[in-house]
């Protein structure tokens, strides 16, 4: 009979795998424990391969004495694989213990500075005693163009400017302008009316450097009796310097829209050079392109035909409106170069100027 299946080397061979099992201190401890005492080449198992070679009658004899060294082998590993377990089971409860009392840390962020500009311009407005309106983003075509005086054929509502919404012939369009929350404040309020209108609008261009599908604008709206011009350079000087600061100058050029008559382009003074640039000698600004001025937005007189769509009396009340890019004034503001940093959604862009907007 080989040594291997001798009682006195089985016996050896379990009381030393069982040694190895209680001295393991982990589940990888053990696992080598384990490939050493009962793997294919433990003296377990050569001893179950030598059985084969022994006459008939002592095979039976020997297996059996095999299975109980087996068997206790067994017993012994998986006894201390579940001791092993709950031990690092409870010291990750110790080590990886979560307080569940305490806040959990704010994430950090920023709100948009679009969303900030809107707001300041809308807070200068309300403390001159305006109120903030708002409208539906899918307009009618009424609102958006015929109500503004935008005769039928007007470029305005061909495909490359408005973006159309289906079915085709709805005349439903995505506003071009924020102009239709005007339309809509003539014809849901009691005169006077002072409105400003901040929101997003759209566009059927392709977005580039300084053109995007769709943008932030505000406009507003002041339709009383014996509105003048002046009103008009008095309300847009105040909010030139309520947004860029004391001893801003504004001028305005004549231009036309269909829905103000007379229609000005208004410019803003450089409030990085203060028009300096364009002086001789001056130094090169590059926020102005060293012209002295920026193009800020358009304004005039509200057009007789617009009061008259709306059933205002234009012999009794006149008024002015004006508009500019949201976009365009934090570009001007922080001297940004590329419109599509707005709509990215990169954080670092937000937290650097959604707390200063």
């Amino acid at each position: 009979m080989s040594d291997l299946l001798s009682p006195a080397s089985l016996e050896s061979a379990r009381d030393a795998a069982l040694a190895a099992f209680a001295a393991a201190g982990s589940l990888d401890a053990l696992a080598a424990a384990r490939t050493a005492h009962v793997g294919d080449r433990s003296l377990v198992a050569q001893a179950r391969k030598a059985i084969g070679g022994l006459p008939g009658p002592e095979k039976a004899e020997a297996g059996k004495r095999v299975n109980v060294v087996a068997q206790a082998v067994s017993a012994a590993l998986e006894a201390r694989r579940v001791e092993l377990e709950v031990e690092r089971d409870e010291r990750v409860l110790v080590e990886e213990a979560v307080d569940v009392t305490v806040l959990p840390p704010r994430p950090v962020g920023a709100r948009h500075p679009l969303t900030t500009v809107s707001d300041r311009v809308a807070d200068v407005f309300v403390a001159m005693g305006w109120e903030v309106a708002e409208g539906p983003e899918v307009e009618h075509e009424w609102f958006n163009f015929d109500a503004l005086n935008f005769g039928g054929d007007h470029p305005a509502r061909e495909m490359q400017d408005t973006l159309f919404v289906e079915p085709a012939g709805s005349g439903l369009v995505l506003r071009t302008h924020t102009s239709p929350v005007q339309v809509r404040s003539l014809l849901t309020r009691e005169l006077p009316v002072y409105v400003v209108c901040p929101g997003r609008v759209y566009r059927a261009d392709a977005l580039d450097a300084t053109h995007s599908p769709v943008f932030a604008q505000v406009e507003g709206l002041c339709v009383d009796e014996g509105i003048t011009m002046a009103h008009l350079r008095g309300t847009l000087d105040h909010l030139a310097t309520a947004m860029f600061g004391e001893g801003i100058t504004t001028r305005i050029r004549p231009n036309y829209f269909p829905f103000t008559e007379p229609s000005a382009e208004l410019d803003l003074q450089c409030f990085r050079c203060r028009g300096a640039s364009a002086e001789p000698g001056g130094e090169p600004c590059r926020v102005c392109s060293s012209e002295g001025w920026i193009e800020w937005g358009g304004c005039g007189m509200v057009n007789p035909a617009v009061l008259r769509a709306c059933g205002v009396d234009p012999e009794r009340y006149s008024g002015f409106a004006f508009g500019m890019g949201l976009d365009r004034t934090l570009m001007f503001r922080h001297g940004i170069t590329d419109i599509r940093d707005f709509y990215e959604g990169d954080q670092r862009f937000t937290l650097a100027l959604g707390q200063e907007a």
